[in-house]
Parts: C-alpha cells; structure tokens; sequence
C-alpha cells in the first residue's frame, strides 16, 4: 500500500507541477499575461501539489482511497472552471464584469472614461492563444477532467 500511495501520489504531484510551471513559463518566458479566470483556473493545481505531498509524506498512515477522493472532487471543480471559461471564451456564457467585453452604456465622455479604467487588461472572453484549435483554457479543462478520471480510477482500485 505504501508504495501505490507514494507512487499516485507522486504523479499527481509532478503533473500537477508540469501544469503549474507551464502555466508560469507562458506567463513570464511567454508574455502572455493571465485573465482573471485563468488565475482562478490555477487554484486546484495548487490544491492539489499541497494533498499530493501531503498523501505522499503520510503514505504509511493513509492509503490512496481517501486523498484520491479528495483529488478527483478538486479536479473535477478544475474541470468546472476550465469549462466555464471556455463557455466564456466562446460566448456561450456571461463571464465576469470585470474581464469581458461589454456594449458600453456611457452616457458621457466620463462615463466611458471610467469604465474603461475600471476594465482588467487582459479579458476573460479574448483568446490569447491556442494549440489546434483549443485555447489555454480548452487545454486546461482536458488536464483536469483527465486528473480527475485518474483519481476517480485510483479511488475505486483501493475501495
């Protein structure tokens, strides 16, 4: 049992690590400054790099069932997120006031004035940049939703 929970839990570790570092490496070596969403977007990676070295460290006293349960339900929530803002990048949903595009309703020079101070640099609704198609965003809901199928797998192999 020891070692099934050290190894799960070290993939799930360095995964999680490569998706982090990628997501940084566009950012910084990059330039591609990241929306409000996509910040957002990082939390469950984060999450799940602290359960991962958590499980990893404790794999004497715990087994893989639980953290595994854990993980897949902050995946899944990745998922969630990811997909929302895809449904954002797309125009299949409103995304947050404060990163999308919006008809201005500035009744004065003013008026315009502040709303475009008030807007976030970077838009949650503007593709930055994509690989075949699928947008960072698009590339991030596959990550999790695959995190999340490995983690559900690993949770019914030790139930």
């Amino acid at each position: 049992m020891i070692a099934s929970t050290r190894s799960f839990a070290g993939f799930i570790f360095i995964a999680s690590a490569i998706v982090l570092g990628a997501a940084l490496m566009s950012q910084y070596w990059g330039g591609l400054a990241p929306c409000e969403l996509c910040l957002k977007e990082r939390w469950p990676w984060d999450a799940a790099l602290a359960i991962a070295a958590i499980a990893f460290l404790l794999s004497g006293r715990v087994g893989t069932g639980l953290p595994a349960l854990v993980l897949a339900l902050i995946f899944t929530a990745g998922a969630a997120l990811a997909f929302y803002h895809v449904g954002v990048e797309q125009h299949w949903f409103a995304g947050p006031s404060s990163c999308t595009t919006n008809a201005t309703g500035a009744q004065s020079i003013d008026d315009l004035r502040k709303q475009l101070l008030a807007t976030e640099p970077v838009l949650c609704d503007q593709i930055q940049w994509s690989l075949f198609g699928i947008s960072l965003a698009g590339w991030n809901l596959i990550a999790s939703a695959a995190m999340a199928l490995c983690c559900i797998a690993a949770a019914r192999r030790r139930a």
